[in-house]
């Protein structure tokens, strides 16, 4: 679960990470209200999207002027112009592909004198299977090219559960910014802070871009990109005040409402499969014969017919796909389950794709017979090759 970069630094501000002042704003107004209560000279007006890369990002829209998504003020009146021309507009970044995202809303922020700019992440590192700094001297709107070009420029340090950060892993983060004295002991109290707000707060990545040192010699998190992880929502019902539904794909949000695990893709052949790991080998063959999955979709070791029924609504609900592959193995999951959950599917929302179905395991004779029986036109496949180059040729041809 993402959230805005306001809300990310309102919970860090909540564990001691210094964050500059700012407020949210819906409207030019509230846009012009928030820097009079901020007060000073200079402001960034920024487009809240869940997505990088809007300083550099355009709008679609010509009203909305030639500067990115994060633009500095002078004047107040500047602050409810670039507030007018955000608003309501659709910003395209790198991170949002074409289509952009709409900007609902904008966060007005105190501005900062700075000296250097930083780059410092934590996030779970599945090789060491703990929290993991990563940081680089070389940060800023770059980092991308810095991770392409240089990476030697960035270091990552695992952090000790049982311990937490120690000195000796803020002195190596600290050695990788280039920080010393006053600014690496600041550095160290921050990576503490943000490393008990990364495990109390159930995150799942959380970064700083940039990490900044203003002209009087402090450190400040100047931006905030936080991921929960869902699966401890149950932890915390304050997410959902935090949840903003405008920024998640309609499908995704169906699909929530179902427990299912689905991520909306590119491509063209939706994809229903039990078990992420069938998922993942469903989706690589697809793309090793040629095309390219529309979605991650994985129905879980028990799903029932219902379950399966809105899963496969979900798929036809996407204008891309022209082709379905349906790949199950029944271990806990019986394949008569999904032929019926199928089957009711198609009779409810119908069949304007080609489908190909691919059942193994559990009562997989009953399944093909419900499937064969059903009178519907769907291709039959007897193992995962077969199913993905039948799928491949019925939508290619």
């Amino acid at each position: 679960m993402n959230i805005h970069e306001y809300q990310g630094k309102a919970v860090l501000k909540n564990f001691g990470v210094p964050v500059p002042r700012g407020y949210p704003a819906f409207t030019a107004e509230e846009a012009v209200d928030a820097a009079a209560k901020l007060g000073g000279t200079v402001w960034a007006v920024k487009s809240q999207i869940h997505a990088g890369g809007r300083g550099k990002g355009k709008f679609k829209e010509a009203e909305a002027g030639e500067k990115g998504g994060v633009r500095i003020a002078f004047k107040p009146e500047d602050v409810g112009l670039f507030a007018s021309q955000m608003l309501n507009n659709t910003l395209v970044t790198l991170q949002t592909g074409e289509a952009g995202r709409v900007v609902k809303r904008i966060y007005i922020e105190e501005g900062m004198k700075i000296a250097k700019e930083f780059y410092l992440s934590a996030l779970v590192d599945r090789e060491t299977g703990r929290v993991a700094f990563v940081a680089s001297e070389a940060g800023g709107m770059n980092i991308e090219e810095v991770a392409h070009d240089t990476p030697e420029k960035i270091t990552t340090v695992a952090i000790d559960p049982a311990t937490g950060p120690t000195a000796a892993d803020a002195a190596k983060i600290s050695g990788a910014l280039g920080l010393s004295g006053d600014l690496a002991k600041q550095c160290a109290d921050i990576c503490t802070k943000l490393y008990d707000a990364f495990v109390k707060s159930d995150m799942s990545m959380l970064e700083i871009n940039p990490l900044i040192v203003t002209e009087d010699n402090k450190l400040v998190c100047a931006d905030a990109k936080v991921s929960f992880d869902s699966n401890a929502g149950f932890r915390h019902p304050e997410w959902a005040d935090l949840r903003d539904l405008g920024e998640e794909d309609e499908k995704e949000i169906e699909a929530s409402k179902y427990d299912l695990a689905y991520i909306a893709l590119d491509g063209d052949i939706g994809c229903m499969v039990n078990g992420a790991g069938l998922a993942m080998a469903t989706m690589d063959i697809i793309k090793l014969f040629g095309a390219e999955p529309a979605n991650f979709l994985d129905v879980g070791g028990g799903a029932s017919k219902e379950k399966v029924t809105a899963a496969f609504k979900i798929i036809t609900a996407d204008p891309k796909v022209k082709g379905i592959l349906v790949n199950i193995f029944g271990g806990i999951m019986k394949c008569d389950v999904i032929a019926e959950g199928v089957i009711s599917a198609v009779k409810e929302v119908g069949l304007a794709v080609p489908l190909v179905v691919r059942l193994e395991g559990t009562n997989v004779e009953l399944g093909k017979k419900i499937i064969n029986e059903s009178g519907l036109n769907v291709i039959s496949a007897d193992d995962l090759e077969d199913a993905a180059r039948k799928i491949v040729k019925a939508v290619k041809g």
